[in-house]
Parts: C-alpha cells; structure tokens; sequence
C-alpha cells in the first residue's frame, strides 16, 4: 500500500513509525524532517499546497493520504482530494472548524448541550464592549484566539490590569494576526486535563486510550503556554465512567451534530479535556491528531494504525477490532532556546545514533544539512519512554535517559513530564 502523510512534525514521525508495523506499505511525508528521512521518502511540498500534492497523489498513484497538521485541513484539503476521487484521512473544512474556529466551536457545543465552560465572545471593533464586560467581570478568565495560534493563543488572567495587558496583545501588538481578531472570553475551569482521540467515520468511532499533555514552558506548568512540552499515556486520572461520559456527552454529541448540521465529522476528533468537579468539560477540539500526545498514545496500540484510519477514510470503522498493549509511554520534548518565543535554528544534534531500550526519539523539528542532522523549529526533538508492563515512573526513567544522550546547543525540556501522574499512582499503590 502507498501511504502519503502530510506535516514536517513528531506527530507524523509517530504516525510514519507506527504505520511502519504493516508490512509492504511504502511511504511518502510531505514535507517531513530529518528523522523521517530514515523512515520513509520525503518529499518537498509543502502540506497546504493542495494542488502540487493533488498531482503528487495522483502520479504516484497513493492510496491513502493522512493529514497531520490542521492547517491544509483549514484549507480545505480534505474537499479537494475527495472531490477528485482520492482518497484521505480528515475532516472537511466545515467540519475542522471545531478546531479553526473556537467562536464556532463554543456555539456548537451550546447548541449540542456538550459541557464546556460558560463563554461570550468579541471582535476587534467590539472592544469597549470587551473592556466594559472585563471591568465586572469574575477572575481568573481565559482569553482565547478564535483562529489558529499553534498552541499559544490562550491567556490566563487574573485581574483587569492583567486582561488590558493581554488585549493589548491580541488587537494592538496584533501577536496572533487575523486569528486574534476574535476573542473568546472563557469561564476558568480547575481540575486534570486530559486529552482523548476519537477516531471516526461519521458515523462509528474508535477512542484511543487517554492522555494528558504539559503545556506550559516550564517545570511546575509555569511559563508561557507552548505547542506541548511533554505527554504520557495512558493517564490514570480518567475514570471508567468518565470515559463514558466522555463517549456519551462529548463525542457521540458532536458525531450527532456534524451529521445534523450536514458536515460529517470524519477524521481524528480530538478532545482537550478538564476533569472538573461536574464532570469531563471540553477545553478545546482539534481536527486531527495531538503533538506530542500522539507520541505517547500509539505506543499503546497492538492493532494496525493504518487499518484504523484507512476504515475510517472508507467509512468502515465499525468493523475495525482495537487491541491494545499493557504498555505506559512518557514523551518529553527537547526544545530550542528561547522556545516558545524566538528561538535559533541550524544546531546539530548530536548523540542520535545511540541506540537505547524501550526508547523513541521522534523528530519534531530538524533538517538534514551536508549529512549532518541539524535543528529547525522550536520543538525539536520528541524522546519517548515505553514501559510494556504499564509503569508511568519506568517509561519516564526510559526517557529522561535517552534525551541525556542527546545534545544541541541551546536545548532544554521540562523534568517533571507525567510526575503528578506517577505519584498519584505510587500513593495509589502504597494504599492497595
């Protein structure tokens, strides 16, 4: 089988290695990184140039093309292939607006009676009106960019001097570009974060096991929010019944709306997650697969990854059977200084070749120059530990002694990537 898998990030290294266990399937990554390079053939088009990649699909006659990142699925990517016959794993643009319009999500989560945090929201010409509401206001509140940020468009604050900072960020400094211009004013919600893959057709779906991941820059989840500095799967904080709730509440109610509202969802739905005293309550979707959760959850799956989204593009998925490993996994993610910020490119990356047990190393952001593997993004590296006897505290020691084997100037990453996670357990286990 030709795969085509679009995005340069650790997401689609994951996706490259874990498609890898079908065997005869061959491989393209547009436009990939180094460690793909080793993995499968990369090819130089960039992931939102739908029409070089219509003509690449089609001259080399692929068979499933899976998208990575959500902007090509903001561009309507998915449309496009499917108008033409080819076939993809995706939501279509209406459908991805769960996750490139967080206005929209939010109306839609009204509409479905799907818990989420109470919520109102302001354009760049309602300002007074904005800063009117921010005066009577109850704090902490989260301010949120309505359009695509990487990550970062989330603000925490605590007071109204606190709000006209970061208003002054949204529509004056203009940090996030068109994608500020809309804000969503959010209710702070306390609890766990959690986040679940739902896999779906439109019409069944699979769920993955759950995960959380670290957001904030700096140990402690203090600093500025980023892309994920770290994950672990499976998370023990997720209760069988929440995890129906989760099915029932979350999920079907958005498989139910798509269809209602006449855009299918079909794809990766992901759901961002807090565990709040009411009950699981959506923070955020997205439209395909997490980084770097993504790195730690396909550790977990015995079943074909590739048959999992190929029954989903097919429509079919019901007839997919997922078996699952006793596995635990731990990423942690190496990142370049000054990350999330600005940050220096062209490091090389040393201590690759080392080979470690129940190890990953998942390239997020490096390039190939002159033979020699060298930094290029933020997020650089992605080094995930594997436990296969299901022990968060073993996965994490896995990685935290591979990633310092690893070196490039400037890298730094987080030393407490699942510890809430393992000393809930270990406290778990000393009361058994």
């Amino acid at each position: 089988m030709r795969v085509l898998i679009l995005g340069s990030g650790g997401r689609e290294h994951a996706l490259v290695d874990a498609i890898l266990r079908d065997k005869g399937t061959l491989i393209y990554c547009a436009p990939g990184n180094a460690g793909i390079s080793k993995q499968a053939e990369c090819v130089n088009i960039k992931p939102d140039n739908i029409t070089s990649l219509l003509r690449f699909a089609n001259d080399n006659k692929i068979d499933l093309t899976i998208v990575g990142p959500e902007q090509p699925l903001a561009a309507g990517i998915v449309d496009a292939f499917e108008n033409r016959g080819r076939k993809i794993f995706g939501p279509r643009r209406l459908a991805a607006r769960l996750e490139t319009s967080k206005a929209f999500a939010k109306e839609f989560m009204r509409r479905w009676k799907i818990p989420t945090a109470e919520f109102m929201t302001f354009t760049i010409k309602e300002v007074d009106k904005l800063r009117k509401y921010l005066e009577t206001a109850r704090y902490p509140l989260v301010l949120k960019a309505d359009g695509l940020a990487a990550g970062k468009g989330v603000s925490i604050v605590q007071s109204r001097e606190d709000s006209e900072t970061e208003l002054d960020k949204f529509f004056i400094k203009k940090v996030f570009g068109e994608s500020g211009e809309r804000i969503v004013v959010e209710e702070f919600m306390s609890g766990t974060e959690a986040s679940v893959f739902a896999i779906t057709d439109g019409k069944d779906y699979v769920v993955l096991p759950p995960a959380q991941d670290h957001k904030r820059v700096g140990d402690n989840d203090v600093g500025k929010n980023t892309g994920g500095m770290g994950a672990f799967a499976p998370t023990p904080f997720v209760s069988d019944s929440e995890m129906e709730k989760v099915k029932s509440e979350i999920i079907e109610r958005v498989i139910e709306g798509t269809n209602a509202e006449g855009y299918p969802f079909r794809g990766c739905l992901y759901c961002g997650l807090m565990l709040t005293e009411e009950g699981p309550k959506v923070v955020e979707f997205n439209a395909r697969f997490g980084d770097p959760e993504t790195q730690a959850v396909l550790q977990l799956v015995d079943s074909s990854i590739l048959g999992l989204l190929q029954t989903a593009a097919d429509k079919k998925i019901g007839s997919y059977k997922l078996a699952l490993n006793n596995a635990a996994a731990v990423c942690v993610i190496a990142a370049s200084k000054g990350y999330p910020d600005h940050y220096e490119k062209g490091k090389e990356i040393t201590g690759l070749e080392d080979n470690f047990p129940d190890t990953k190393v998942f390239h997020s952001g490096s390039t190939l120059k002159e033979g020699r593997t060298m930094t290029d993004g933020g997020r650089v590296l992605g080094i995930t530990g594997i436990d296969k006897g299901g022990e968060l505290k073993r996965a994490s020691e896995a990685a935290y002694a591979r990633i310092e084997q690893l070196h490039f100037d400037g890298m730094f990453y987080r030393h407490d990537i699942g510890k809430k996670a393992i000393d809930f357990e270990m406290k778990k286990g000393s009361n058994i």
